[in-house]
């Protein structure tokens, strides 16, 4: 097979969005350890989503600085962290997805709520057993690029590597790519039609209901982690299959820079959409750092803050 070179430029570019992603990670973790008034049960499947995905950009960091040319003990190692990671951050996305179905379309928060014990035995487990059985067999280790920007994954030498591909990372995506978007119409369309139903008896209501209020408002945010997520996802998506087919394009300059970039920028995806696009995490951020510098900001009260809290989660 012959080696993907990825330039400079390239491993500039992907270096950056992985540390952007790591200290979006890290800020979705730090507000939610740091504000415990602000804590939801889907805040808690984003902090474990948040907590997968810093894993995802330090591993995947470390793999394009080191621009590995052959298998050694560190690419073993660090494709082993970014495998367990990355099928983790599958599984809790779609855990997300699941909770919110259950939440808002079947209105059942204890169903909900059970389903966050049950998520930490599969989006833990499934990925570790996954990945020390690869490790264990050797099928981790140098992959030229081909399937990867710069860092280690499923080893070339491995006769049966198209197998390991799909089992340690691929075929939880491809689940994704068909779950996520079913639920998410689910969601949208229950949406609509508490919307359209409220919308006929507004006249006659002094205020709404708390259960189409928060249908319709608090996890609105929360139903774009799927977008996100096949949008990012889609490149690598794209070049695996043309993999299979021996296809010339895969080394596509353009492919390879939205490859690397799209696998390492979820966790700075999910910051800006629930932090910096959050009201009352954004309002929390701005007071903070203007009282480092001293400044007098026009702050919103705080129960202002929590109300808007409310508002944007469930």
């Amino acid at each position: 097979m012959q080696q993907t070179e990825v330039y400079l430029y390239e491993r500039v570019a992907i270096l950056i969005s992985c540390l952007l992603s790591a200290l979006g990670s890290a800020l979705i973790i730090a507000t939610h350890l740091c504000w415990p008034e602000l804590r939801s049960k889907a805040r808690q499947l984003l902090l474990f989503l948040s907590l997968a995905d810093l894993l995802s950009a330090l591993s995947y960091a470390y793999g394009v600085v080191r621009d590995f040319q052959r298998s050694s003990w560190d690419c073993v190692l660090q494709g082993a962290v970014s495998t367990f990671a990355n099928t983790s951050s599958f599984f809790w996305t779609v855990a997300i997805a699941i909770y919110l179905y259950l939440l808002i379309v079947r209105s059942d928060q204890s169903l909900a709520d059970s389903l966050v014990i049950w998520s930490h035995a599969i989006s833990w487990l499934v990925p570790l057993v996954i990945t020390v059985a690869a490790v264990s067999l050797q099928k981790i280790g140098y992959d030229a690029s081909d399937v990867s920007v710069g860092w280690c994954w499923i080893s070339i030498e491995a006769e049966d590597n198209v197998l390991w591909m799909l089992l340690t990372g691929k075929i939880w995506e491809f689940v994704a790519y068909v779950t996520l978007p079913i639920l998410y119409i689910l969601i949208k369309k229950h949406i609509y039609r508490a919307h359209e139903a409220l919308s006929e008896y507004r006249p006659i209501l002094t205020s709404s209901s708390s259960h189409h209020a928060r249908s319709s408002i608090a996890d609105r945010k929360l139903t774009l982690i799927p977008i996100v997520f096949i949008f990012l996802r889609m490149w690598s998506t794209v070049r695996f299959i043309l993999t299979l087919y021996n296809s010339d394009a895969v080394q596509n300059r353009i492919l390879v820079m939205l490859h690397g970039i799209g696998n390492t920028f979820q966790g700075a995806a999910n910051c800006i959409i629930f932090v910096l696009c959050t009201e009352a995490f954004r309002s929390r951020l701005v007071s903070g750092l203007c009282g480092c510098c001293k400044c007098d900001p026009d702050p919103v009260p705080r129960k202002a803050a929590l109300n808007q809290c409310e508002e944007v989660q469930p």
